[in-house]
């Protein structure tokens, strides 16, 4: 042992000292990159958060686990190979963008594309790196050195390639259809990026006048400013009510546009008053029963949500205002007939929080069918593993659901699509990688060879954000591959990556996504299990968010309690696929394990005899009963974590190597250890092996806490310059059968603590010399205990100490039974037997005059018939617990008048 471990060390142990020079040491040594080699590997790509993201309780959550996991992998001898990066994220992105333009006084009509992507471009290089830079204080051992960006080079190019593949299969193609549009991005969303939440909205009735007539017909809308664009009315045709005015003309209210009443079975009578009014270009349904009866469409909103011209009236109003005001009009022509409140679901956009409007619009969409079955199928057949497998039946019933992906998005920032259009026409485009490709392709379509580049125009849209992110386990290693097709040496031995972490709310955003395209491209899974973890949320389960103000900066709570505080502290409180109610308090346990720790070791190193050599051992002292039973619970323990991390059980593995640090090492085995004689240093051979044992321990908790593990690691024994705890083994199972002892020395712990209560009860002196008598249950127990007579004399202040299995209860003793066993405490002569008497007597009276009030509170039968079933229960426990503890203070009564 060096002279660092014998250097005084400090009381606390100080995180800030730590993290950074081990992380440095850790980098500076190249320990977390990965080559491919002649390990198996063991790959995680690490989700991308946005690229103008800082860290959040999500991401902190997300990153420790797969921190955890990675760190293991390694210490298991696997090449572990963590691969970091960012995504440019199109929607969150470019709206900073445009927010910091508009402070400056300049808005993105007045630049041309090029321009903006500059300032885009801008905005990234001061802003991406910063979530990366603070993974790296949470401890995050990923491989810097493969960090990627969805939009550097190489990797756009492969989403361009994955684009023409697909459209060359037959599998994307452009189309009219209605969308989820976003006024506030003014782009087209996907279905899972529409989030429904359920608010009181209002049911508006209006009558509708029926032409040439005194007749009116009622339709119920919640969205009343969409009348501007009726072009039918429509019932039911098995609803009797409506029979005599089916095929008449409706006067739509405020545009006196007349349109025909028309009859579909998709109405349904009982909904609302039965009459539909039909709005092809604002509303799914419409649009399809608009195409079934050949109706017009209207598209009565700009991009921005403001009324269009082409509606009317209200022109440039906003959508809401305008909804407010022709309620007002409505009533004030006598049509507005009631208006009822009702809970209703609204779609709003996952990026923006605006409501969405469904909107007739030309896209680019991915059809869905063929890709998501093999995906569907080896998720079902567990060729890709679920954890919780809970997550499997939701899964399944979004893949057996699925819809075409609608992938363009009116946007600047992100993969531009590469489409040329050459004329007017729905067919006059190519798809090309280059405007060179491009122009010869339009030529030999088109037939022109007089067609020059100045008569091609690219698509000004881009492809969705995860157009590109469900190809990342497959590019951050061989971005070539989907134009070639042939794999690199790196995909080939990093591909199927091993883990992927996430939360189940990107479910269908990402990872059923990256499945399908694992199998398109691939025709191989990109990863072999999926663990869920839950979403972070305050004491009143609310999801954790800046702008509810709710969630901690998670910088501060590493600052606070240290990154090995703040992690233990998020896993404690994380079980696995379970929504986290994140309590700060439990960062403080994690703190307060952190100080337990260094205090142990710090215990250790003043033991050492100055100028005394020290080597740690696991070679135990096969008599010594505390070794053996410290050897079989860190058996028990190894075993059981191995179980809880293939079940993806982290914070039961956690809580395992806590009680094994806590509970067993520093309450039971060190003070187990010490000298016999108070001030005298423990015996070397004594404190070696606590040593070797606490090397074992730092090992398994690693995962957990790497800094601090790192730190004592490096102390306990010399170590080479380029040695670190990060890459050494993780510890073996040691060798034997320590059942027998961990199975005595149980029982010892027990029977110890009976007494230390006794004790406390007795209000005896913690010196105060005993005698202690043990009647063991059967003859090897006794055996047992007696060859570890030695831990109770040096646990407990014993005058004497006996085993026997035929020992009679001593007169005036306190007794406890511990597994069937029985011991005694003679307690003559240690109290004062009469006074003790008295005590007891006193309360005795006093329980008794407290039970007559209950049991009189229980026989009024008013009482027991009116006052609520609890309060009545809460009196039966009261009435239940005052008699044992009457029972018991009898006994000991007795046992003191002997």
């Amino acid at each position: 042992m060096t002279n660092k471990a014998q250097e005084e060390l400090p009381k606390h142990y100080d995180p800030s000292v730590t993290e950074e020079k081990w992380y440095a040491y850790w980098e500076e040594n190249g320990y977390y990159h990965s080559e491919p080699d002649d390990r198996e590997s063991y790959t995680v790509v690490i989700p991308p958060p946005n690229v103008t993201g800082v860290l959040h309780m999500g991401h902190m959550l997300n990153n420790t686990i797969q921190d955890v996991l990675v760190r293991r992998a390694r210490m298991k001898g696997y090449n572990a190979c963590w691969v970091p990066g960012t995504d440019h994220a199109s929607i969150a992105t470019e709206a900073k963008v445009v927010q910091k333009l508009r402070k400056e006084g300049i808005k993105k009509s007045d630049l041309s594309r090029d321009e903006f992507l500059e300032h885009a471009w801008t905005w990234t290089d001061e802003h991406g790196g910063i979530i990366l830079q603070q993974l790296k204080k949470l401890g995050a051992s990923c491989d810097w050195k493969r960090t990627r960006f969805t939009l550097e080079d190489d990797l756009y190019e492969s989403v361009i390639d994955c684009f023409i593949e697909l459209y060359d299969r037959g599998y994307i193609y452009r189309g009219q259809r209605m969308v989820n549009w976003d006024p506030a991005a003014q782009t087209a969303l996907s279905d899972e990026e529409v989030i429904h939440k359920e608010v009181q909205s209002r049911l508006y009735h209006v009558r509708y006048p029926i032409k040439d007539s005194d007749e009116f017909i009622t339709i119920a809308t919640t969205r009343p400013e969409t009348i501007l664009a009726d072009t039918a009315v429509c019932v039911n045709p098995d609803d009797k009510r409506y029979t005599e005015i089916l095929g008449k003309t409706a006067i739509i209210p405020v545009v006196n546009r007349e349109v025909p009443v028309i009859a579909d079975e998709y109405v349904d009578p009982e909904f609302g008053t039965g009459c539909l009014k039909i709005t092809p270009a604002h509303d799914q349904n419409d649009y399809e029963i608009g195409m079934k009866h050949d109706l017009d469409i209207i598209d009565m909103l700009n991009p921005d949500g403001t009324v269009a011209e082409e509606a009317g009236h209200y022109i440039g109003m906003d959508r809401f205002e305008a909804r407010k005001q022709i309620v007002k009009d409505l009533d004030g022509m006598g049509l507005l007939v009631k208006v009822e409140e009702m809970a209703n679901k609204v779609g709003y956009s996952e990026r923006t929080d605006a409501v969405i409007e469904p909107r007739l619009s030309l896209q680019w969409f991915c059809r869905m069918e063929k890709l998501s079955k093999p995906a569907l199928d080896n998720v079902m057949n567990d060729e890709v593993q679920f954890h919780p497998a809970k997550f499997k039946n939701s899964y399944r019933h979004w893949m057996e659901n699925i819809r075409d992906w609608c992938i363009s998005r009116q946007l600047w920032w992100g993969h531009r699509i590469p489409a040329w259009y050459y004329g007017d026409g729905d067919d006059d485009y190519v798809i090309a990688r280059t405007s060179e490709e491009a122009l010869k392709k339009a030529r030999e379509k088109c037939g022109d060879e007089s067609l020059g580049e100045a008569d091609l125009r690219q698509d000004e849209d881009v492809l969705d954000t995860w157009f590109s992110s469900w190809l990342w386990p497959i590019t951050v290693f061989d971005p070539d591959f989907i134009r070639t097709g042939e794999r690199n040496s790196e995909l080939d031995y990093y591909y199927p990556t091993k883990d992927l972490v996430t939360a189940p709310e990107i479910m269908f955003f990402w990872v059923a996504r990256m499945i399908m395209a694992g199998y398109a491209f691939a025709d191989e899974k990109p990863f072999s299990n999926v663990y869920y973890h839950g979403i972070v949320r305050d004491e009143q389960r609310r999801k954790m968010s800046k702008s509810l103000g709710n969630s901690p900066d998670p910088i501060e709570l590493i600052q606070k309690y240290g990154a090995d505080g703040t992690r233990t502290g998020m896993l404690f409180s994380a079980p696995a696929g379970n929504d986290l109610l994140f309590d700060e308090n439990l960062c403080e346990q994690g703190r307060n394990f952190s100080n337990k720790i260094w205090n142990a070791f710090r215990f250790l190193t003043m033991n050492m005899d100055e100028g005394v050599s020290y080597t740690p051992t696991s070679d135990i002292d096969p008599e010594n009963i505390a070794d053996k039973w410290m050897m079989g619970r860190i058996q028990a323990a190894l075993s059981g974590m191995e179980e809880d991390f293939g079940n993806y059980r982290l914070n039961e593995a956690l809580k395992k190597i806590y009680s094994l640090v806590w509970d067993d090492f520093c309450d039971w085995y060190i003070e187990v250890c010490k000298a016999d004689q108070y001030g005298e240093n423990m015996p070397k051979e004594k404190l070696e092996r606590a040593l070797g044992i606490f090397e074992i321990l730092m090992k398994m908790l690693h995962p957990f806490m790497p800094f601090i593990t790192e730190e004592i690691w490096q102390r306990i024994s010399p170590r080479s310059a380029d040695e670190a705890l990060t890459i050494s083994p993780w510890p073996e199972q040691p060798d034997g059968d320590y059942s027998d002892s961990v199975a005595i020395f149980a029982t010892i712990q027990e029977q110890i603590s009976a007494v230390r209560n006794i004790q406390a009860e007795m209000n005896l002196a913690p010196k105060t010399e005993l005698e202690l008598i043990i009647k063991p249950k059967d003859a090897s127990l006794g055996t047992g205990i007696q060859a570890a007579s030695w831990v109770y004399k040096k646990l407990l202040p014993l005058k004497s100490f006996t085993v026997e299995p035929s020992a009679e209860k001593p007169k005036a003793s306190a007794a406890a039974v511990i597994g069937g066993s029985e011991i005694y405490i003679p307690l003559e002569g240690l109290i004062d037997l009469d006074k003790e008497r008295s005590r007891i007597n006193k309360e005795i009276e006093r329980l008794e005059g407290f039970l007559k009030g209950i049991e009189k509170k229980l026989s009024n039968e008013q009482f027991v018939n009116n006052a609520p079933e609890a309060v009545v229960e809460k009196e039966r426990m009261k009435k239940s617990d005052t008699e044992t503890s009457l029972q018991k203070l009898r006994a000991q009564l007795d046992e003191f008048s002997r």
